[in-house]
């Protein structure tokens, strides 16, 4: 089935704009595309592929080496002067979210190696995105090695594998794009910064729009020969514009006076580090490349900007991409040459892109940037207002601090991460896998030694090891996994005042930032008047999680059973879906049960129901005032689990006391 037209795609001019740019230079460092399910992501990437330009590649050479330029450490070479070669269109390769390191960068046969003494490099799928594009769906689904491994490879131009002392490299110069949705958990702020242009996409509210997209899929999908001959001609114009494009952003002139320009808004956003100065810069050439000019305007470098710096602008995990366009227009403003007119009046005047089929490419000033201002993700100490019926109140939380490490016992096998031990297939080594065992990556040493004692058996002969599958022995690391966090949270009456409620909002916030930095799972239950409900089911964004305590109100009695009870049913079904991490419960209240008959025995029956099921468990201590019943820490000890004050979750408890009281 031939691909859906990038022409045929309705709106989305920033991520039309995005994927051109990146095309005409790959040193911009890709594109990272994030939006709700459903926004024709996909569809626009797989569509960009047919757009560029086909490359010539020598015959033989599976890391497609340029005839004109091979890379002098090509596997495969080197490669003899007038080689043959071929032409072959522009490839694009697809990352599986579950590929393992081998498959992303390449795989060594390391029994050959020792048997042999021959590097048997089998190349991965960086080495098929040469040249050509690398589309991740869900890329903060995965790993972050494997993220920082692709970042890296993008960025310097060359893919390395390296096991136990062989190594081996080669070129890998791809333009990188990444898909997302934000509601399935961000990327970590280092790793956004690593992609040059960010695109925050969304569904269109314009009912004549929203009915052309249904109107155009459906004919796609009832013939799609036809579909795409309608827009064949439009598709080709656009393809020869790029190459066009390609080959006048070598010969663009940035000037001194757009250099500073471009520092002036970098340093006005206060982003960190250099790599926002050089990606606007490569992406206004781009631009300029793009509207026919050989000169960097303000033009381009305003486009540049709404690109390359919302997702620049994070200062903490809980903080949405986004920029203010008031304050990059007045930055721009400001920085005009004090002796000369400006070369342009404002967004959208002057150099426009071409016109030939494709004019809803203008510059992306086309969609709003998603509606993320400079906001702060509203975790301030601002209180709400309290309302609703019932005694219902809403408290906002105070900022985070860094809390307490809570671990889960034992040695797990679950997802990578920072909080408990783990066998992994990486970190550190701890021992050598029984013999049939093959997890992880071989360990030379012991492989010798169990080759060793069979050599003159085998008829060894010369220097060589004779080496068997039997002798192969793999190495047993450990390393620490992520978790699964949830958090049963009291939200009745009983939880004491304001300031009370503020400080347990705090906690619980830091130890939501501390999951975000262990790369946790979480999940949050809620118990209030009479019943218990789960207001986040499990999922890696903390951010939502963040936004569901915000806004969680409090007040009414105290249904301790039912949120026990509903906490264990969560662990239960997500034991089930995700059985490989291991859960932490952390159970913030203090002790009282109110609510229904035999509120007290109830929840004495939940908490042993808990106990039975072996889960670790926290519980906060909210408790307050000068007389205490010590509910919290009898509760904790049903459960079997750790008891911890609420003003001790802290990581220096006694520091942060100095401080709230200083406050």
């Amino acid at each position: 089935m031939r691909p859906y037209p990038f022409t045929a795609v309705v709106g989305m001019q920033d991520l039309r704009l995005a994927l051109v740019l990146s095309a005409i230079s790959p040193a911009i460092g890709g594109v990272l595309v994030r939006g709700e399910k459903g926004t024709a992501k996909s569809t626009m990437v797989r569509a960009l592929a047919g757009l560029l330009p086909g490359v010539d590649v020598l015959d033989g050479c599976r890391f497609s080496c340029d005839p004109a330029d091979p890379d002098p450490a090509c596997p495969d070479g080197p490669h003899p002067a007038g080689a043959a070669a071929h032409r072959r269109p522009a490839r694009l390769v697809e990352l599986p979210v579950g590929a393992a390191e081998d498959r992303v960068v390449g795989s060594l046969d390391l029994e050959r190696a020792l048997r042999d003494g021959v590097t048997d490099y089998q190349p991965g799928l960086l080495a098929g995105a040469h040249r050509g594009l690398l589309y991740v769906d869900e890329v903060n689904l995965l790993h972050d090695h494997l993220v920082d491994t692709l970042l890296d490879a993008a960025a310097m131009g060359r893919a390395t594998v390296e096991r136990e002392g062989v190594s081996v490299s080669h070129a890998a110069s791809f333009v990188l794009i990444g898909t997302m949705n934000p509601e399935e958990g961000e990327l970590r702020p280092q790793l956004l910064d690593r992609f040059g242009l960010t695109v925050e996409v969304t569904s269109s509210r314009e009912p004549g729009e929203r009915a052309e997209v249904v109107r155009r899929r459906l004919a796609y999908e009832a013939d799609p020969e036809s579909f795409a001959a309608r827009y064949a001609e439009e598709d080709e114009l656009l393809a020869a514009d790029i190459e066009a494009a390609k080959r006048l952003v070598r010969s663009v002139e940035l000037t001194d006076d757009a250099l500073l320009r471009i520092a002036e808004v970098c340093a006005a956003f206060e982003v960190d580090g250099m790599r926002a100065d050089i990606v606007i810069a490569r992406t206004a050439a781009a631009h300029a490349a793009w509207c026919g000019r050989d000169t960097v305007t303000t033009e381009d470098i305003r486009a540049a900007a709404r690109l390359a710096l919302p997702h620049r602008r994070r200062r903490n995990p809980f903080d949405a991409p986004g920029i203010d366009e008031e304050q990059l227009e007045q930055t721009l403003r400001d920085a005009e040459p004090p002796d000369g007119p400006p070369d342009d009046d404002g967004p959208g005047s002057g150099g426009e892109p071409p016109t030939d089929g494709h004019d809803d490419t203008d510059g992306g000033h086309g969609d709003t940037d998603g509606g993320h201002g400079d906001t702060d993700g509203g975790h301030g100490d601002a209180e709400r207002g309290h309302g609703g019926a019932g005694g219902e109140r809403k408290v906002g939380a105070g900022s985070p601090y860094r809390a307490r490490l809570f671990t889960v016992g034992g040695t797990g096998a679950g997802a990578h991460g920072r909080r408990s031990r783990a066998v992994t297939d990486s970190g550190r080594m701890v021992g050598v896998r029984p013999p049939g065992e093959r997890e992880g990556g071989p360990h030379v040493l012991a492989t010798v030694r169990a080759a060793a004692p069979h050599q003159h058996a085998r008829g060894r002969r010369g220097t060589g090891l004779v080496l068997r599958p039997q002798d192969l022995r793999y190495a047993r690391r450990e390393g620490k996994e992520g978790n699964l966090v949830l958090f049963c949270v009291d939200a009745s009456g009983s939880m004491g005042a304001r300031s009370r409620m503020r400080e347990v909002k705090s906690a619980v916030l830091s130890l939501l930032l501390d999951a975000y930095q262990r790369r946790d799972k979480v999940g949050l239950v809620t118990f209030r008047a009479a019943t218990a409900e789960l207001a986040l089911p499990p999922t890696i964004s903390v951010e939502t999680a963040a936004a569901r305590l915000e806004s969680l109100p409090t007040g009414g009695r105290t249904p301790l059973a039912e949120g026990l009870l509903r906490a264990a049913e969560v662990l239960r079904v997500e034991a089930l879906r995700d059985a490989r991490r291991r859960p932490l419960l952390v159970v913030v209240t203090d002790g009282r049960a109110t609510s229904g008959a035999d509120a007290v025995a109830r929840s004495h029956a939940a908490a042993d129901l808990l106990a039975g099921t072996g889960v670790a468990s926290v519980v906060m201590d909210c408790e307050n005032g000068r007389m205490r019943l010590g509910l919290a820490a009898e509760l904790a000890a049903r459960l079997d689990g750790e008891h911890v004050a609420l003003g001790e979750v802290a990581a220096d408890a006694l520091a942060h006391e100095v401080k709230r009281r200083a406050a």
